[in-house]
C-alpha cells in the first residue's frame, strides 16, 4: 500500500503546508491526509502537547514541524508564517481549521463573546492570508482553505457571533479568488454541518445531537486535500456545502 502511494501522480512531496487547529478534529486529520500525499506540514494550535501527538502519528513526522500559538494574535500569526517560508523556503497551502464556537442568545451576547469568536475565526485566518500573499505571489501559485460552517448559511439558534464570523471566510475566499486569478492563488471554504469534534460536543451533548448525525472528522478532511491538491480548482472562490447524515 505504501508503495502505490509513493509512485502516484498526486503525489506533491516539494508542497509545504500549514494547518491550524492541527492539534484535534478536522485539522489533526487534514494533517495526516496531507502528509500521506508527500506534503511537509506545519501544525499549529495552541497546545504543543496535541501538536506533537498529531505530529507523531503523521508520515514520516521527521519532515514536519509543530509551532504553538494564537492566531488571533497577529504578531504570533505573522512569525508561524515567516518560520515556515524561512525553514522551507516556500509556502504553498493554508488550510485555517482552528475556531471558536461558544454558544449565546443574542441577547446574551458579550463584547468578550464577539472580540473570541470575530478574532479567531475571521482575523486570525485574515492574518494568516495577509502575511503569505507575498509569498504566494513570489511563487505565482498557493492554495487557501478556510473550515467554514453550514451555520454560515443556515444559523443554529445561539450562534449569532459564530456564524457571523465563518461567513466572514466565505467571503475572504471569494475576494482571494478575485485577487488571487492573476497569480495563480485560490481558495475555498468548506461548510460542514455537525462534526465528531470537541468543539460540537461542548455545545451539544449526544442526546441533542447523536454521533449518528455528525460527520467524522475525515469526511471533511478529504474534501480539504482534494482542494489544497488542486482536484478541486473549478470550485474556487465557493462555499462548499456539506451536509451532516
Amino acid at each position: 500500500m505504501q508503495e502505490t502511494r509513493v509512485q502516484d501522480n498526486r503525489m506533491q512531496d516539494n508542497h509545504v503546508t500549514i494547518v491550524t487547529g492541527a492539534g484535534s478534529g478536522i485539522g489533526a486529520a487534514t494533517a495526516r491526509m496531507l502528509a500521506e500525499r508527500g506534503h511537509a506540514v506545519v501544525l499549529v494550535g495552541r497546545g504543543i502537547d496535541k501538536l506533537e501527538e498529531t505530529r507523531a502519528s503523521m508520515r514520516d513526522p521527521s519532515r514536519h514541524l509543530s509551532m504553538a500559538g494564537d492566531v488571533a494574535d497577529s504578531g504570533l500569526a505573522h512569525d508561524i508564517v515567516d518560520r515556515t517560508i524561512e525553514a522551507f523556503g516556500r509556502l504553498d497551502g493554508l488550510v485555517l481549521c482552528a475556531g471558536s464556537a461558544p454558544r449565546a442568545s443574542i441577547d446574551a451576547t458579550t463584547e468578550e463573546i464577539l472580540e473570541e469568536t470575530f478574532f479567531t475565526n475571521a482575523f486570525g485566518p485574515a492574518f494568516m492570508v495577509t502575511r503569505a500573499w507575498p509569498q504566494f505571489k513570489k511563487q505565482r501559485s498557493g492554495r487557501v482553505v478556510f473550515v467554514s460552517t453550514l451555520g454560515a448559511v443556515d444559523p443554529f439558534p445561539g450562534f449569532f457571533a459564530y456564524a457571523a464570523s465563518k461567513s466572514a471566510v466565505d467571503s475572504f475566499a471569494r475576494s482571494i479568488k478575485a485577487e488571487g486569478h492573476a497569480i495563480g492563488v485560490k481558495a475555498f471554504a468548506v461548510n460542514p454541518g455537525c462534526v465528531e469534534t470537541a468543539m460540537l460536543r461542548r455545545n451539544f451533548p449526544t442526546s441533542v445531537i447523536p454521533a449518528s448525525r455528525a460527520l467524522p472528522p475525515e469526511a471533511i478532511a478529504e474534501i480539504i486535500v482534494a482542494c489544497v491538491c488542486g482536484e478541486r480548482d473549478a470550485e474556487s472562490g465557493r462555499s462548499i456545502l456539506v451536509a451532516s447524515p
